[in-house]
């Protein structure tokens, strides 16, 4: 009786149809349907969706953008008295039509649980027992989403849709931290943001520049795709990067005839930080340099707009198949630490490996890093962020390896002008070859300002063939200066040897 009632009530709010409601300038659309998790649904087609992790009930609460009316959306831009107004009067409409939706919604259920008890069981005490069940299910459904509801989840939206329209729709990073802490004023903001659009359909406004953020579009492991400057162009354009980060493995052998490949980096008129990879000779991190724009960071540090940037190039050559590589995670990290002594409180850090950025946990609030194909984020023990990037070329031609094409990844880094802290970053996905789809997800730094303590280094200095000599010099280190190195050499000639 209880299966049969649950099944009632869930084709009774499956079928219970779209409560229309006027959100302030916006018309839309409510629906409630039942989920494995709870979520709300922002559709703004031909836009694209935002998704917020709003409860924990399982129940999708969807809202369709269906239109917007003209002229009240352009009075409350331009009349500041109605703008103040307008966090109130969303607020207002969204309770009216939700309210409308759930009373909607259970009336429904609850006809359905009815419905199905007396056709199975053709009894009225028994499907009024199905009845009273579907209710007390309903009810605690309703009590879980009502004490579960996070306001703040929408300060950290799931996107998808048209690149174009994301910064518009997803938002100002520092705007959300700055000026719109309440949950009324973020629905103003993506209520206004939606009208903007719809009333610019033709030219949709790019992101406007915030004076109080360092935008720093992360890349990594391009690996020869052409497809990759494309995204890059018009991530920087869409959301006017500051300057971009490259953790490496722009190449894929090393070889001059990779070299015209870079040639793409002058062109895109904003500073491009540089690291090498491990598919990445001294050829190729000598192309990089030649490049208007180009800052290449090899145990180096450069304020770069704004920002303090320390970079270290990977010291190991893997196209080179006649050098023995050694890839410990151990001997990264401490090959990693023999360094320190040439960090000196940078704001970023960006090195290739994940296991090389371990070795300077303690020494930066963030530090960026690739190598993996696989993008997360980690928080060291010490306080620093590590954020490994995904693919920004889809692994290039190792796209096709695997089921699924791998996808094209980048973020872009909200940093504040004045701390240098990281404020919120936006993880961008973009779907692989074959594919046709954006994801774009924001994330927010829960606590900007934490103190970063310097990891214990009780381990004695590493010797041997990784660092060469005990103190590091600024240049290169001395395998890529012809000295011998039987785990990471790299031969002089190694841009000449793959073809």
């Amino acid at each position: 009786m209880l299966l049969v009632a649950a099944v009632g009530a869930w084709l009774g709010i499956f079928l219970s149809g779209t409560v229309r409601a006027q959100v302030g300038p916006v018309e839309t659309g409510m629906s409630l349907r039942p989920a494995w998790n709870g979520e709300t649904v922002v559709d703004a087609s031909p836009l694209g969706t935002l998704t917020f992790r709003t409860h924990d009930a399982p129940l999708r609460l969807r809202i369709t953008l269906e239109n917007v009316d003209q002229e009240r959306a352009r009075a409350f831009l331009e009349d500041p008295r109605l703008a103040d107004r307008l966090p109130q009067l969303i607020e207002s409409d969204l309770v009216d039509g939700v309210r409308a939706l759930v009373i909607r919604s259970l009336l429904c259920a609850g006809a359905g649980a009815l419905i199905a008890a007396l056709m199975v069981f053709r009894r009225p005490r028994t499907a009024l027992l199905g009845l009273l069940a579907a209710s007390v299910a309903l009810a605690g459904t309703g009590a879980l989403a009502a004490l579960t509801f996070r306001p703040n989840s929408l300060v950290e939206p799931r996107y998808s849709g048209l690149i174009a329209a994301a910064p518009s729709l997803v938002g100002s990073a520092e705007s959300i931290v700055t000026r719109f802490e309440s949950y009324r004023s973020q629905l103003t903001k993506l209520v206004t943001n939606v009208s903007k659009l719809y009333d610019t359909v033709s030219t949709l406004p790019l992101y406007d520049a915030d004076p109080k953020t360092i935008r720093v579009l992360h890349v990594a492991d391009i690996h020869i795709n052409p497809l990759a400057w494309n995204v890059i162009r018009s991530l920087k354009d869409q959301f006017a990067v500051d300057l971009i980060v490259d953790s490496g493995d722009i190449s894929d052998h090393g070889t001059k005839a990779e070299n015209k490949f870079v040639d793409e980096i002058g062109r895109l008129g904003v500073p491009y930080v540089y690291v090498r990879g491990n598919h990445d000779s001294m050829t190729t991190q000598k192309a990089v340099a030649s490049q208007k724009n180009a800052v290449v960071l090899d145990n180096q540090t450069r304020t770069v707009a704004g920002l303090t940037i320390y970079g270290l190039g990977d010291p190991r050559f893997t196209p080179d198949r006649s050098v023995q590589v050694d890839s410990d995670p151990a001997t990264l990290a401490q090959f990693a630490r023999s360094h320190l002594n040439r960090v000196n409180k940078p704001d970023v850090i960006a090195v290739h490996d994940p296991d090389i950025a371990k070795g300077f946990s303690g020494a930066t609030p963030m530090i960026l890093t690739g190598h993996t194909h696989d993008r997360k984020t980690t928080m060291l023990p010490s306080g620093t962020r590590m954020l490994i990037q995904g693919s920004t070329g889809g692994a290039g031609l190792r796209a096709l390896e695997h089921d699924k094409p791998t996808p094209v990844q980048a973020s872009v880094l909200y940093f504040d002008k004045q701390t240098k802290r990281l404020q919120a970053w936006d993880d961008i996905t973009l779907g692989g070859l074959g594919e046709q789809s954006v994801y774009i997800q924001r994330h927010m730094e829960p606590d900007p300002q934490r103190m970063i303590s310097p990891e214990p280094t009780n381990a004695p200095s590493p010797t041997g063939p990784v660092t060469g000599t005990a103190t590091p010099t600024a240049g290169p280190p001395l395998w890529h200066q012809g000295q011998s190195s039987p785990m990471l050499q790299r031969s002089p000639a190694e841009g000449d040897r793959e073809s």
